[in-house]
């Protein structure tokens, strides 16, 4: 097994101008976006007031990810992150697997991301066609990404700050209606039970909640990819596993719970409803709140998409730099940008746009369930590396710069989850096409795989003949 040392070299050359705080609010940014406020809606359809439960759940997997993936950036800082520990501590295939799933998963959830914006300003220009604005804010968030690392981090932490002062005034405000109106208190019971009972379909549709919620929790591991570009990743790490799992819970969690006790479930996800959020502004009558939180989920969903192009950025970097990608698409500019890259994974953008464009009804749940495989495969992959990690950690008795009591059960916890949560996928009407997609996806990359590692022998071989 080859040095880490080898890795970090070759993705050498990217500017650490990233601060802990906004380290922070990039892991937030890319966590709170439409999983919440749009994807929420999705989930409640099928777990009713127990999607609680779902997040819940969903939230337990996500803590065990940012615990492990911990461990593993702080004794190693790179933008190939989890990539890069793959093909370290298991094979170069693995790393590769990782690497392109991930990138693919992301590009994807791009263009859920900027589907929802498109969705959501028609609540403001109904007449105005969707195709102009995810245009013109593709273009603005691609020249944020392209111009550097710094200005990328600086938008990134003021629109995460937006969206999280919003979830707090909105949780204050529900909090509010709550305790001082005593109708409303007196329907909570009602709302939360009613209409189907607490779990109206089931734990099965509890647990269908959960495989929203993962999707909603999706780029909390975006903290150990930006560690490459940080100027004190260790202190960096540490601080954003501590605070940032701890309010994204509490954000989900009890913003989700205040929405279903302050309206019936079943008003949530009517055919008009957009946002959750938005309809409980709407339903209990404060003037104007519906305009703004319909700005918030904008801008909540253009925070994610900025975080997004910025990390399939790097993922597609790395794999250049790995010599898995054509090599074009590991250099950088003078400001220390892959714009290559950039451009490259800006194809999201544009796949998102035909889905919406042939099927806009549909657009948000067939983007969903096609991002879905690279995300489980990803996590389960993280997972697995941090078992093979930490026995290479207990049979050279390296000492940790950051431990996490009990980790490999958290790491084996977050397998099985994961693992069943896929497999369910499979037995889900609206998520068949996950493995659908993904089994052939992962087949035809293997073949990639082995097809160039042939190639790249033969070439080698060649030039020894050659200069024999």
């Amino acid at each position: 097994m080859s040095n880490f040392d080898e890795i970090q070299t070759r993705e050498a050359g990217l500017h650490k101008k990233l601060t802990a705080k906004q380290m922070g609010m990039i892991a937030i940014g890319g966590a709170i976006g439409t999983g919440l406020f749009m994807g929420s809606k999705f989930a409640i359809s099928f777990a009713g007031p127990a999607v609680i439960l779902s997040y819940a759940i969903g939230g337990l997997i996500a803590f065990a990810l940012m615990a492990c993936l911990a461990e593993m950036t702080v004794q190693h800082p790179t933008s190939g992150s989890f990539g890069a520990y793959a093909e370290h501590y298991i094979h170069p295939l693995a790393g590769f697997l990782v690497r392109y799933s991930y990138w693919a998963c992301i590009v994807l959830a791009v263009g859920t991301e900027i589907t929802a914006v498109a969705d959501y300003m028609k609540m403001w220009f109904p007449h105005v066609a969707s195709w102009i604005w995810i245009i013109f804010f593709s273009g603005t968030l691609i020249a944020v990404n392209a111009y550097s690392v710094k200005a990328f981090g600086l938008v990134e932490y003021w629109f995460s700050t937006i969206k999280v002062f919003a979830i707090i005034v909105f949780i204050l405000l529900a909090i509010g209606i709550l305790t001082q109106n005593t109708q409303e208190s007196s329907h909570v019971a009602a709302n939360l039970t009613g209409h189907g009972g607490f779990m109206p379909n089931g734990f099965s549709g509890v647990w269908i909640g959960v495989i929203i919620s993962i999707f909603s929790y999706l780029s909390i591991e975006m903290i150990a990819v930006a560690a490459g570009e940080a100027s004190d990743p260790e202190k960096a790490v540490k601080s954003a596993f501590k605070n940032t799992a701890l309010r994204l819970f509490l954000f989900y969690l009890l913003s989700l719970f205040l929405i279903v006790a302050l309206v019936p479930w079943t008003e949530l996800i009517g055919k008009d409803a957009t946002s959750p959020f938005v309809t409980v502004m709407k339903l209990v009558g404060i003037p104007y709140a519906d305009s703004i939180l319909n700005f918030i989920v904008i801008v909540a969903a253009l925070s994610a998409m900025n975080s997004m192009l910025y990390i399939s950025t790097r993922m597609l970097f790395s794999l250049s730099r790995a010599g898995d990608a054509p090599q074009v698409f590991g250099k950088i500019r003078s400001n220390g940008v892959p714009m290559n890259a950039l451009m490259l994974s800006a194809i999201g953008i544009g796949v998102a746009s035909v889905v919406y464009t042939i099927n806009p009804e549909s657009a948000f749940p067939i983007m969903i369930a096609l991002s879905m495989f690279g995300a489980l495969f990803t996590w389960g992959s993280i997972f697995v590396t941090h078992l093979f990690f930490r026995k290479h950690v207990t049979r050279n008795h390296i000492h940790l710069k950051y431990q996490i009591p009990a980790s490999k059960f958290i790491s084996l916890f977050g397998l099985v989850s994961i693992l069943s949560i896929t497999i369910t996928t499979w037995f889900t009407h609206e998520f068949k096409s996950t493995l659908q997609f993904g089994v052939p996806f992962i087949l035809f990359l293997v073949f990639f795989y082995f097809l160039k590692r042939g190639s790249t022998k033969l070439n080698v071989n060649s030039k020894e003949e050659t200069s024999k």
